[in-house]
């Protein structure tokens, strides 16, 4: 009879608390209409919206993602030509350069190469790595007056634009000879102004190292030649890639005819890349924009060529022409720039200019350390998709987002439908205690 009672008090309890109770959802209430509009609104033109019958509102389908583009970095370590043919490319140029590169000037891709990574003497296209290096830390109407001092140790034989001690100029000025008459007295000088020429190698090299370029060792900054300096054609490209994408840089390569003060005076100098001017019976590219060319006994005739059509633009680098005179040097980069646009999407990259990922600090100490990291994530993952705690413990955690459901895409219901069980069970602990309470008062009375 006891607990005959006890059970009745606690039904009684329990059937008062879920008629005032609303009946728990077994899903979420659908999304609504802002967060829907925002939704669709965010979908790419491409992507398709769909009502998937019975279901609570559009379901999306994703595009179409764009096919990865493979890049085999080690390729470019590989002799001889390395390309990529898709159907319908046309044929790679037969070329007498000991090396050379054609890339994509925007991507980074390299379209082909030939002995890409050869370590050869770059001549005076080592100016471009200068340049990159030199050319932020001084305004163009910046003027300097040039001291003795700086034009000491020019090479013999060196390419000169004509700076005087004693003679102010502008660093626009001084750029203008470096780029148009490949002036060593003008590196000179600007070298002194960024520190002096005996730190210039080593500021150089880590330029080069920063853009990806390893193979290029810095001793003369104005690409004279001397015992260890050497580049490549991997990294001509991929500083001339550097240089387009600063607008003084491209300003001064680009620049065909200038001209250079003298005092009281000056006087025209004109580039001495032909692509760029024409001379010399070297007809001018259509659409070059620069970038700089380089002569020397040990190095022969070396040349970074950057040319745009539409919108594309080509980077490219040839080192060495072993036929063909002092010229082939300018008609080699001709066929590579022709080929480069007429090949463009019909190729396979076969390498990057881009530097290759390196890997953090971190995750180089070891493949412990990053077990032990996604543990963690893992753990704080699930910490996040609890309910939120009760007291002093709930006002220190954040708030946790409601957990979506993967299948259909909504919030999960666990949470709405646990409370009223909760509310169930306190109702019946209730019941029990009045009921407790009751026999007592009556055994009492009795």
């Amino acid at each position: 009879m006891i607990v005959t009672s006890a059970v009745r008090h606690a039904a009684a309890g329990t059937a008062a608390v879920l008629l005032v109770l609303p009946t728990p959802s077994a899903t979420a209430s659908p999304v609504t209409s802002t967060a829907t509009v925002t939704s669709t609104a965010a979908v790419a033109p491409s992507a398709t919206v769909t009502a998937a019958p019975g279901s609570l509102g559009p379901s999306l389908r994703e595009p179409t993602p764009p096919a990865r583009r493979y890049v085999d970095r080690a390729r470019l370590d590989l002799k001889g030509t390395q390309v990529q043919p898709l159907p319908g490319a046309p044929d790679v140029p037969s070329l007498s350069a000991l090396s050379w590169v054609v890339a994509d000037a925007s991507s980074g891709e390299v379209l082909a190469a030939r002995n890409a990574h050869r370590k050869l003497p770059p001549a005076s296209t080592l100016k471009a790595l200068f340049a990159l290096t030199a050319l932020p830390h001084h305004e163009p109407s910046e003027q300097h007056t040039v001291a003795d001092s700086e034009l000491t140790g020019i090479g013999d034989g060196s390419s000169l634009v004509g700076v005087k001690e004693g003679y102010t100029y502008k660093v626009s000025d001084l750029w203008n000879g470096v780029f148009l008459s490949s002036g060593n007295d003008a590196v000179h000088v600007l070298a002194a102004m960024n520190g002096g020429w005996e730190s210039m190698p080593g500021k150089m090299q880590e330029k080069a190292r920063s853009l990806g370029a390893l193979d290029t060792q810095v001793v003369s900054p104005d690409g004279y030649d001397a015992p260890g300096q050497v580049s490549s054609a991997y990294d001509l490209a991929v500083f001339g890639r550097a240089g387009l994408q600063d607008p003084a840089f491209t300003r001064y390569c680009s620049t065909r005819y200038a001209d250079f003060p003298a005092g009281s005076w000056s006087y025209g100098i004109a580039n001495t890349n032909r692509l760029l001017t024409g001379a010399d019976g070297v007809d001018r590219y259509p659409g070059l924009i620069g970038i700089k060319n380089g002569y020397t006994s040990n190095a022969g005739n070396t040349l970074i060529s950057a040319a745009r059509r539409g919108d594309r633009t080509l980077v490219v680098s040839v080192m060495n022409p072993q036929r063909g005179g002092g010229l082939a040097v300018y008609e080699e980069a001709r066929e590579l720039l022709d080929w480069g646009f007429d090949a463009a999407e019909r190729v396979q990259p076969v390498g990057s200019l881009l530097p290759a990922p390196t890997v953090p600090a971190k995750a180089a100490a070891g493949s412990g350390n990053r077990a032990v990291t996604v543990a963690r994530e893992s753990r704080e993952a699930k910490a996040d998709s609890r309910p939120p705690q009760a007291g002093a413990e709930a006002a220190a955690a954040p708030a946790a987002a409601p957990a979506k459901d993967p299948a259909r895409g909504e919030e999960s219901s666990g949470a709405s439908a646990g409370l009223p069980l909760a509310l169930v069970g306190s109702a019946c602990a209730a019941a029990l205690a009045l009921w407790a309470l009751r026999r007592r008062t009556a055994h009492r009375a009795g």
